[in-house]
């Protein structure tokens, strides 16, 4: 069974307090994708949490259910075992996924729109927002006329923009190169100590959890299990080289080799 909070589409959490996200004993098994296969276990008793205004870390190895999770908590699947109580979430996936065709701003305000916003409107609230993120002269740009760092940026007001209380963000700077991925983890940090939001973070980058999370959840190998959780309890803005945030990295790295 699966349950759900609802929320008002504009009011993000902002004090952690009651728990936006709540996951007990999860687990997620996908028939085989073809005869004779077996079936596949993603997510094996999983529970966690996720308090108001937290920002939660999940790393584990590739496989293991990472993203599977985001969508439980979207409601975009059904757990087979196990209870969810989620605020509403909106998921910003691995890809950008820009509508080619369309400017940043447009693209920006698609959440809008899909909510029924008028088009003037919807551009106008896109904009404001985009011009917050260091996009001012290119509103009227392509994807293809951006930066990957652009891009994400896009990607993420976007998501804002759905006006859900819970961020589900899936690697969002993986496809990115090492430097841009570092400025993009910088701003993104910046951006949620100005606006504070519940977000449940996937990554494979164990530094850019401890970076961005309030915790960090530690799964396992495929059948993810939850192996370790850890507290990151280092002031912002964090520093790379903290020697508290280089022991926290080694922990989570020791977790993960098992």
């Amino acid at each position: 069974m699966q349950t759900r909070m609802t929320a008002p589409p504009k009011a993000p959490a902002t004090d952690i307090g009651i728990d936006a996200v709540r996951l007990r004993h999860v687990c997620r098994t996908f028939a085989p994708a073809r005869r004779g296969a077996a079936p596949v276990t993603a997510l094996q008793d999983v529970s966690l949490r996720a308090a108001a205004g937290e920002i939660v870390a999940v790393v584990g190895p590739s496989g293991c259910g990472k993203t599977t999770l985001l969508e439980l908590v979207c409601g975009l699947s059904e757990p087979d075992a196990g209870t969810i109580d989620a605020q509403a979430a909106a998921l910003m996936a691995q890809r950008d996924l820009l509508l080619p065709w369309a400017s940043a701003a447009d693209n920006a305000a698609l959440a809008l729109r899909v909510a029924g916003i008028g088009r003037a409107e919807a551009r106008e609230r896109a904009t404001a927002l985009l011009s917050d993120f260091g996009l001012d002269g290119f509103m009227q740009a392509r994807p293809h006329e951006l930066s990957g760092g652009m891009r994400q940026r896009v990607a993420f007001a976007r998501t804002l923009l759905a006006g859900r209380p819970v961020l589900c963000l899936d690697e969002p700077f993986a496809s990115l190169d090492a430097l841009t991925r570092l400025q993009m983890q910088d701003w993104l940090a910046a951006t949620l100590r100005a606006d504070p939001r519940t977000v449940v973070l996937v990554t494979h980058d164990v530094e850019e959890a401890i970076v961005l999370a309030d915790r960090v959840v530690v799964l396992s190998a495929r059948p993810g299990r939850v192996v370790a959780t850890l507290d990151v309890d280092i002031a912002r803005p964090r520093v790379r080289t903290d020697p508290e945030l280089v022991a926290l990295r080694a922990q989570a790295l020791e977790e993960l080799r098992g």
